[in-house]
């Protein structure tokens, strides 16, 4: 159910929009900039609501006859694996501005996605030919964020990332696709670059998972700033493993991209978190970009033009799965992540150290000192490329939950205050300010 609070003298009026079915579960929400209608991702349906949240619309997606073993999807070709009706989990919902249109992705056939008119809900188009057109075969959400890129005089872009469910050779983890203005153009969801040697794409090596069978990386949150797209992940550590999910650490990492960099030659990925009272808080559980008020500005030295995160961490470092009930509220600096951005990239090209990316590279890759100038713009070279780190990117924890979990945040600023709202596990709202 989704709940507006509405201005009153009495915090408890609200008007909610409840779901027809409880197995139909809400699972991404879009508000557009300009009108205020919310559009929402469901399973198995897509609905458009008024800014009050009345219905306005309403599109159905499943239930369809579907087997995640056939690939291509039935849709495509036959196929001879038993087939049952299958939900479809809306995996991402995203509003291109620049088209006037609404791009839904879900789980059925491998993750066909679609582009609706916002106005109607009317299906501009539904691709499903090509394996650029199947995007996550997964059925649980908060594994796959999308984000796109609009430029003008141009097509837009879409950069995703999404776990594969060790289907490596069938989706890339992350990857850049075309998002032409035609929605009939062949060209559509295609990489934006792909040749034999170089594409717009990053894929698990086979031998990662033959280390780590369990291993995947999951997208929990992504935004545009500036010049760069940027994907906050989680994934399980590889170093010094075996097969054995017991004891599996798993690291919070923040993944960022130049927008025009095709070759992905910018990769850089860091690990980040929040320590308060010697408690670390490592597992990403929800995150938000907004600006600051000007009393939390004043108290980051920054000012209220600049962007900051928030975000929800549970402790430690374990259990992903079923996270601590201990949590945090924690707040980063863009431009402070993009500063030890910055830094780990001129260490490297000074030659010291490792890449210190094993998942991908499958081992320690030594830096290569190369007299290149590095500005706050830099987007990589043939060479220290993909670039990880070890060195945490800190952020401040701000308040903290030991018995009801934090599970999502959202920020907006009143009367030069940052004020956000974090829910909990129990369904709880709490104001934070």
């Amino acid at each position: 159910m989704i709940v507006l609070s509405q201005p009153s003298w009495s915090s408890k009026e609200y008007v909610s929009f409840p779901i027809q079915n409880r197995d139909w579960t809400l699972n991404h929400l879009a508000v557009h900039s300009i009108t205020g209608n919310v559009y929402v991702g469901a399973v198995n349906w897509i609905y458009k609501l008024s800014s009050n949240l009345t219905l306005l619309l309403k599109h159905e997606t499943g239930p369809e006859e579907d087997n995640k073993s056939c690939y291509p999807p039935l849709i495509v070709q036959p196929c001879n694996e038993p087939l049952t009706m299958t939900n479809n989990v809306n995996k991402l919902l995203l509003i291109d501005y620049s088209e006037n249109r609404l791009l839904a992705c879900g789980s059925l056939f491998q993750g066909v996605c679609k582009l609706l008119r916002l106005d109607d809900l009317f299906i501009l188009v539904e691709p499903s030919h090509k394996k650029e057109h199947y995007l996550s075969s997964v059925n649980e959400t908060g594994t796959m964020y999308g984000v796109i890129v609009s430029s003008e005089g141009s097509d837009s872009k879409l950069f995703i990332g999404t776990a594969v469910d060790g289907k490596q050779d069938y989706f890339p983890t992350i990857s850049s696709r075309k998002l032409p203005q035609d929605p009939e153009s062949s060209a559509m969801f295609d990489y934006v670059l792909h040749s034999d040697f170089v594409a717009s794409l990053i894929k698990i090596p086979s031998d990662t998972l033959a280390m780590v069978s369990h291993f995947d990386i999951f997208y929990i949150y992504g935004f545009s700033n500036g010049n760069f797209v940027y994907f906050l992940t989680v994934q399980p550590e590889t170093e010094g493993l075996t097969g054995s999910t017991n004891d599996q650490f798993y690291t919070s990492r923040i993944v960022r991209l130049c927008k025009e960099d095709p070759k992905f030659h910018s990769y850089v990925s860091l690990p980040m978190g929040c320590i308060k009272n010697g408690v670390e808080y490592r597992l990403l559980q929800a995150a938000y970009l907004s600006k600051p008020g000007s009393v939390l500005a004043k108290s980051l030295n920054i000012s209220t033009d600049d962007d900051v995160l928030f975000t929800i961490f549970s402790k430690g470092q374990k259990q992903y799965k079923h996270p601590p009930d201990e949590s945090a509220l924690c707040v980063f600096v863009v431009k402070y992540i993009n500063q030890q951005i910055k830094d780990r990239l001129q260490s490297c090209y000074r030659g010291e150290g490792n890449l210190e990316l094993n998942w991908l590279l499958g081992k320690d890759v030594r830096c290569t000192h190369a007299p290149v100038p590095i500005d706050d713009d830099f987007c990589g070279l043939d060479i220290n490329q993909p670039l990880g780190g070890s060195v945490l990117v800190e952020g401040i924890a701000v308040f903290t939950e030991d018995r009801d979990r934090l599970t999502s945040v959202a920020s907006y600023v009143y009367n030069d205050h940052s004020v956000v709202f974090v829910g909990t596990k129990s369904g709880k709202l709490k104001k934070v300010k």
